[in-house]
Parts: structure tokens; C-alpha cells; sequence
């Protein structure tokens, strides 16, 4: 199961963590661990910051650096306007996905 759900979340972990930046500026450390307290232990910190790269190359975030207490200063990532358009619009088809799935479930417990 494990493995299917890595392969589910390839398509929608950008949307989930555009999701929590847009809560609360956060740097990636902070977004490894809210994916982990709603559930997402699995996923590796190597692809959380991959996607951050990701979606900063896109433009789908603003990036400050803030001083850490330890090592090199912290990259905190914030929605900005493309991303939040980027972000309903990823909503907007996760609702869409979500009611046919649902359909299609319920169709086949009939």
C-alpha cells in the first residue's frame, strides 16, 4: 500500500504543500513536518525540497532568507499571487476528481 500511495501523492503533493505555505510562510523543515502530523510520514525530505525548487523556479512562491541559529540562513517560502491562482485552480480539480471518484465508489457498492 505504501507504494500506492507514493505514487497517488506524485500527482498532488504540490498541491499540499502550496496548501500549507499558503497557512503560514514556512521553510522546509517546518512543511516536512506538517506533512508528518497530517499523515504523511513516508515521504522523503529529499522530495519535499526538491518540490520546493520546483516551485520557486515556477514562480509560485516568494522566498526570504531568515538567519538560523545553526548553519546558513533558512529559505521561507509564501504563496504568492501565481500560486494562489495556482492553488485554486488545484483545488478546484481535486474537487472535481474527488466527487467522480466518490460517484464511481459508491457505483460499485451498489
Amino acid at each position: 500500500m505504501a507504494r500506492q500511495m507514493t505514487e497517488m501523492l506524485k500527482g498532488v503533493l504540490e498541491g499540499i504543500v502550496l496548501a500549507i505555505i499558503s497557512g503560514q510562510p514556512s521553510y522546509g523543515y517546518q512543511i516536512r513536518a506538517r506533512l508528518q502530523e497530517l499523515g504523511f510520514a513516508d515521504i522523503a525530505e529529499g522530495t519535499v525540497y526538491a518540490l520546493l525548487v520546483r516551485i520557486e523556479q515556477r514562480g509560485l512562491v516568494a522566498v526570504a532568507k531568515t538567519p538560523s541559529e545553526k548553519g546558513p540562513p533558512r529559505k521561507v517560502y509564501s504563496l504568492n499571487a501565481r500560486g494562489g491562482a495556482y492553488l485554486d485552480e488545484f483545488w478546484e480539480l481535486w474537487g472535481f476528481l474527488s466527487d467522480r471518484i466518490t460517484q464511481l465508489r459508491q457505483g460499485a457498492a451498489s
